[in-house]
Formats: structure tokens, C-alpha cells, sequence
């Protein structure tokens, strides 16, 4: 049984009990896409410039991706080596520390032939490379060249650790060396040499710790951009990018750069190349460059030319399907789109397409197509919408929630929330809104009972570090909290997440039931209290909806903005019903407040009006800040029917708690009070009344005694 002091007890449980995450200031919100249902259905997303090219390269077998340690961005034409550090560290691996000393004398030193001289101690292939190097570092690429290719001619077990070094700066010597003679082709076909050279030794096993392999193809990349071939030259970045680079894609993007500079007539000119028009096709696509707002005109010639330039071209037909939906040309869309295969980007047009010729079922049957044909684990990374909001954009979900948008309009509710729950918390946001607002609450507890057991529970270190909850379990929660509120106390509890939250549920829970089964008014309002004091404090936690209006899923820090739901092309009238009947009541930000409020109403119309649990009750619901409505009609309410307490002055701020004890023998006080009240006018003729009685009685008694004893 609970004492006067409840609510204080569960204030110190309160205390102890994990607060929610709380929100920065001005976050970006995930994009909805039952938000605006004819806008998500009509745009096509632009893709992502970094997937697109990995399109483009293919990794070569046996050639090791880079390390963390070397993926930091760089350009295009860098002309300095590999970070000097990482090369000095590099350097003196597994030299004594007389050799150490030595080798950083020796690159001090002006003069390759002194560096073999004086290097006489150290292994040859170590003493020849830094001579080169020296040489290589003063301009005289010609006799860098001579001691790179000696340390290349010596048998393969004496130059294991500089092999790939000698080849890669061989290949930059020449470079060098062709741009100072002005045009010599051979020493460009020999650089290329040189760095094929490199990524073969690196692939042989050939000591390569600043990852020369792969930095080879974008100083190839470079020589047969000089020599003109841009399509080879794109092929050797896209692979560079491939091996995890970030000097491949830094440099494509450059590339698309320096397309959208040239004169028309030029870039027509490479467009006729095919990975040319793949690489523009992929940064169009992407709106590399630009977002949303006034499209650059360097963006529009290419795309002019480009279309020109694809005319009759089948290749990367699906992209150029995308290109040309994106730009609101549909009639070029559906040329390519007709060439376009069974990928899922041709399947997504084409779904587009078929909306927007009013095909709903040609749509639904290319949706599911597409969402077959993308794999699971496609991502475009993330995205700002045109409304500012962002999207962590993986296709296949998209698709999915997509083609929910048209099983919501057709009534299939229970496949609509499959779909987009099935994103888990890219759409979560739209998931719950059908969880909430369209399924019936069986239809929910069905799908959540067969598909989405109870995760683990976080640790306290995950709650520390402010590990997400999984959407699995904010789903249970959204179902507890919904059970909850229908007052379907026995099933909701079990649903929640942690036994915090179970154990708030289980005392709101509790007090609900005993008001609903006590039978002495005082009891009753001592449980309806005690609910309404649970729903005011814990409301979001047990009782407040995941979206509108409460929006449980931002902690309750902020709101959304939200179209007024209308029957129309996307949005059937049984949806509709569905959603007003499942609308919060009242239908206002926070409306577990204004339920307290209403249970503490409940409470004071149990209560003797002339109690301290009436005015305490009143006063504690008018501090809880449902509406200043509600503040103002306790306070009158207290006003007009409550006794005069001392602390009413501060009424809503300082209250007491109900003394529900000394209300319960309120009621018999106050009955016979009002008797009194009524027989106060007749007092003097009452009490002369009652001395006759009491007279006549006794003369009565005395009376009946005498006849007996005769």
C-alpha cells in the first residue's frame, strides 16, 4: 500500500534512472518520405560520385589495397614523393645504428657518386638507390635513371627491399626527364614501363612498405594523360581508387573539372571516348559540384554535349536513363531505359516512368524488380534533400519505401510497414508513423510478436557512449507505449526495452488498475493521483507517441513539420480513417500532460471538496503545465469549491502532498457537519426537547419498577 510520501519515493527512483539522449542545437533532421508522397515517388536521387567511379576501375589480382596510413587525399599532379617521414622510417628499417647514421648522412649529400663512394659499407642495392635518389633530388634524372635500372640488374635476392622503390622513381625520373627534354614518346612508353614495372614487383612479394604499387598508377595515369589518351588515363585513377586511394578519386574529380573548362569543340572531341563520357555520365549523375538551387553552366554544357554525344550509344545505358529522368527529359529516358538490362537503376526508372504515365501496377511490379536486382549492401552514402533534411541513401531500401508509399494507397498497411521497417533506421521515422497511426494495434502486436524478438539490453558502457537503441527495440517500445495507452495494462509491460522503463510502466499500470477496482473514494483518488503524478513525470517514456504529436523519438526536444493528411492520388480514405482514429487525445504536443491533468481532475472529484487532498491535488496539476487553459480552470475549480488553505497564494508552484488519510475521515465529519449546520436555527427548542425526552423517560422507568415490586 502506498504512503502519503509515493511520489517522493519514485522522484529518488527517478533521480537514478538514465536520462535520454539529448539532442545538439539545430540538428538535421532524416529525410521522410511519406512527408511529401508525390515528391518521394517523382525524384530520382542523384547518385554518388565516389560509387560511381568504383564502377569504373577493377582491381588487379594480386596488388594490395592501401592502409589507412596512406589515404590521405593528395592531387593530381603532386610532384613531391611519398610523405618524407613515412619514406625515412621506411628507409632505416632493419639497419644497425651505425647504418641508420649513415644513410641520413648520405641523403644530406649533393653529389650520387660521393653517396656510393661513402655508402661502401651498406648492402648495393641500398647504396645504389640513394645515390639515384640524390641525383634524382638535384634534377639529373639522366643519371637518377643509370643507378635505378643497377639496382633493378641485380639478382632478385639481393635487392628485395628496393626493388619497387628503384622502378617507381625510375618511372618519375623519366617523366621528369621527358618533360625537360620538351617531346620524347620513348621516354613516356619507358615511364609507363617503369610503373607497370613497379605494381609487378609489388605484386611478386618485393618489399613495398609506402605502398608504390598502387601509387604507380597514378603517376602512369599522369604519362598517358600527357601523351593524350584520357580514356587510359581515367582507367588507371578509377583503379587507383579501386585500391583505396583517395588520390584516384581526388584526381577524377579534377578530371571533370578540367572537362567543364574546355571549349565545346575539345570536349565533344573526348566524349567519343567511352570511359570519357562514363566518367561525366557518373559526375552528372551525382551533381558533382552542385546541389539543388541554379544548375552551373559548365554543368549544362556537358550535359548538352554529352547528349550528343550518346546518341544511338547503348553503353551505360542505365546511368544515362538516370541522367536524362533527372533532367526532365522522359523521353530520352525511356530510349535508354529500353536498352538499360535488369539492373536496379533501370528497373527504378522505369518504375518512375510507369508513375508517371498513371500505371500504379506497371510501377509496382518494376519496383519489386528493382529492389531484387540492388544488392543489400549498395549505399550512395548520405544526401541533403531539397527540403534540407538528409538521407542515408541505399537504393534498395529507397526502392522499398517507395513501393510502400503504393501498398499504403491500395491497403496493404501490414506490407507498407515490412518495407519500411526493413530499412531499419533510414525510413524509422516513416515506419513508425505507419506503426503508430495505420496499423490497429493487433496488427502491430501480431508482427512484432512473429518478427522482431526483444534485443539485448544496452550496457551501461553503450549508454555511456550514447549507442543508438536498436530500432528493434524502439519498436517494442512504440507497441508498449500504444498498449499503454490503451490501457491494456497486463500485455503493454513486457514490451518495454530495459526494466527501467518496465518498471515505470508496471507502477502507472498499477495505480490505473487500483482506481479502477477500488470501492472507498479516497483510495480511488489516491491511485488516480498517483497515475496522473507517473504520467506527468515518465509520460514520454511510457506514454508518448514516437511521432506527432509528442515525437518520443527526438526525446520530445523537437517537432516536424507535417502536411494535413487529405485523401487524394496517394492517400486512400481508409488510411485516413485509420490515422484520425489512432490521433492523440488530445491531439497536442505532449499529450500525456494534459492525460495527468485529467486523471488529476479524476482524483479531486473523489475527494471531500472541503479536504487538504482536494486543494493539494488541484494544486499540484495546475504545476504541470498542460495549458495555461487548464492552470486557469483548476485554480477557478479550487476557487470556487475548494477550503481555504494557507499556501493557495503560491497555487501551482508550493503544494503539499494529498493528505488522502484525514480526507477518508473527512467523510464522516463532513456528514455530520451538515446536520448540524441544519439544526443550528432550532438549538434552543432541540435541547428542551431532548430534556423532555430524557425526563420522560426516566418517570417511565421509575414507573415500571413500582409495579413490579407490588
Amino acid at each position: 500500500m502506498f504512503t502519503r510520501n509515493w511520489p517522493r519515493h519514485l522522484l529518488c527512483l527517478s533521480l537514478g534512472l538514465p536520462l535520454g539522449t539529448a539532442l545538439a542545437c539545430g540538428p538535421d533532421f532524416p529525410m521522410r518520405l511519406l512527408d511529401n508522397r508525390g515528391q518521394s515517388l517523382s525524384e530520382l536521387p542523384e547518385g554518388n560520385f565516389a560509387f560511381e567511379v568504383s564502377r569504373l576501375g577493377h582491381a588487379i589480382a594480386g596488388l594490395k589495397n592501401v592502409s589507412a596510413a596512406n589515404t590521405a587525399p593528395n592531387f593530381i599532379y603532386e610532384e613531391t614523393p611519398p610523405d618524407t617521414e613515412a619514406r625515412d622510417k621506411a628507409e632505416q628499417a632493419g639497419l644497425s645504428a651505425e647504418q641508420q647514421a649513415l644513410v641520413k648522412q648520405l641523403r644530406g649529400l649533393t653529389d650520387a657518386r660521393q653517396v656510393e663512394e661513402q655508402g661502401a659499407s651498406l648492402p648495393a642495392e641500398q647504396r645504389l638507390y640513394l645515390a639515384g635518389a640524390v641525383a634524382f633530388n638535384n634534377g639529373d634524372h639522366g643519371l637518377a635513371a643509370e643507378y635505378f635500372h643497377k639496382v633493378l640488374a641485380l639478382p632478385a635476392d639481393q635487392r628485395a627491399l628496393r626493388s619497387t622503390w628503384a622502378a617507381y622513381s625510375l618511372g618519375r625520373g623519366l617523366f621528369a626527364a621527358h618533360d625537360a627534354a620538351g617531346a620524347a614518346p620513348d621516354l613516356l612508353a619507358q615511364a609507363q614501363q617503369a610503373f607497370a614495372q613497379t605494381r609487378q614487383l609489388s605484386i611478386d612479394g618485393f618489399s613495398d612498405p609506402l605502398e608504390l604499387g598502387v601509387a604507380s598508377l597514378g603517376e602512369e595515369a599522369r604519362v598517358v594523360m600527357t601523351a593524350g589518351d584520357w580514356n587510359r588515363a581515367i582507367e588507371l585513377y578509377a583503379t587507383q581508387n579501386v585500391h583505396g586511394s583517395a588520390v584516384g578519386y581526388s584526381s577524377l574529380k579534377q578530371l571533370v573539372g578540367e572537362l567543364a573548362a574546355m571549349p565545346e569543340p575539345q570536349v565533344a572531341a573526348l566524349l567519343q571516348g567511352k570511359t570519357v563520357q562514363q566518367l561525366v555520365t557518373a559526375s552528372l549523375i551525382s551533381r558533382v559540384g552542385w546541389s539543388f538551387g541554379e544548375q552551373p553552366e559548365n554543368e549544362k554544357k556537358l550535359i548538352k554535349l554529352l547528349q550528343n554525344s550518346t546518341r544511338g550509344s547503348l553503353e551505360n545505358a542505365d546511368r544515362l536513363a538516370a541522367l536524362n529522368y533527372q533532367q526532365g527529359d522522359y523521353a530520352s529516358a525511356k530510349g535508354f531505359v529500353e536498352h538499360a538490362g535488369d539492373g536496379g537503376l533501370a528497373w527504378w526508372v522505369r518504375a518512375k516512368l510507369a508513375l508517371r504515365e498513371g500505371d500504379k501496377t506497371a510501377a509496382t511490379a518494376a519496383y519489386a524488380k528493382a529492389a531484387q536486382a540492388f544488392p543489400d549492401n549498395e549505399s550512395w552514402g548520405a544526401r541533403q534533400t531539397p527540403d534540407w533534411d538528409y538521407e542515408s541513401l541505399e537504393p534498395k531500401c529507397r526502392v522499398e519505401g517507395e513501393s510502400a508509399i503504393l501498398a499504403l494507397q491500395r491497403g496493404d498497411y501490414l506490407q507498407a510497414f515490412d518495407q519500411l521497417y526493413r530499412s531499419q533506421s533510414i525510413y524509422w521515422l516513416d515506419a513508425a508513423t505507419v506503426a503508430e497511426r495505420v496499423l490497429t494495434v493487433d496488427e502491430l502486436k501480431q508482427y512484432v510478436d512473429k518478427q522482431v524478438p526483444a534485443p539485448p539490453p544496452r550496457t551501461q558502457q553503450e549508454r555511456d557512449n550514447y549507442v543508438p537503441l536498436p530500432v528493434a527495440a524502439s519498436l517494442r517500445n512504440l507497441l508498449g507505449r500504444r498498449l499503454l495507452r490503451q490501457e491494456r495494462f497486463d500485455e503493454a509491460v513486457a514490451y518495454f526495452d530495459n526494466p527501467d522503463l518496465q518498471k515505470k510502466a508496471t507502477l502507472y499500470a498499477q495505480q490505473r488498475q487500483l482506481a479502477d477496482s477500488a470501492w472507498w473514494p479516497t483510495k480511488r483518488a489516491a491511485a488516480l493521483f498517483n497515475a496522473a503524478w507517473t504520467a506527468r513525470e515518465w509520460g514520454m517514456d511510457i506514454l508518448g507517441y514516437e511521432m506527432a504529436p509528442d515525437y518520443a523519438t527526438f526525446g520530445g526536444n523537437y517537432s516536424l513539420e507535417s502536411t494535413e493528411l487529405k485523401v487524394g492520388p496517394l492517400v486512400a480514405e481508409d488510411e485516413l480513417q485509420r490515422q484520425q482514429a489512432s490521433a492523440a487525445k488530445p491531439d497536442q504536443r505532449y499529450h500525456y500532460r494534459f492525460l495527468a491533468t485529467s486523471l488529476a481532475n479524476r482524483a479531486a472529484d473523489n475527494l471531500p471538496h472541503t479536504s487538504q487532498a482536494f486543494a493539494a491535488v488541484l494544486c499540484t496539476a495546475a504545476g504541470w503545465n498542460s495549458s495555461l487553459e487548464d492552470q486557469s480552470a483548476l485554480y477557478q475549480r479550487y476557487v470556487k469549491e475548494g477550503p481555504y488553505v494557507v499556501w493557495a497564494g503560491d497555487f501551482g508552484h508550493q503544494c503539499p502532498y494529498p493528505d488522502f488519510e484525514n480526507a477518508s475521515k473527512r467523510y464522516v465529519t463532513q456528514a455530520t457537519d451538515s446536520v448540524r449546520s441544519a439544526l443550528r436555527p432550532y438549538k434552543t427548542p432541540v435541547q428542551i426537547g431532548a430534556v423532555v425526552v430524557v425526563v420522560a423517560g426516566a418517570l417511565l422507568l421509575i414507573n415500571r419498577r413500582r409495579r413490579t415490586t407490588r
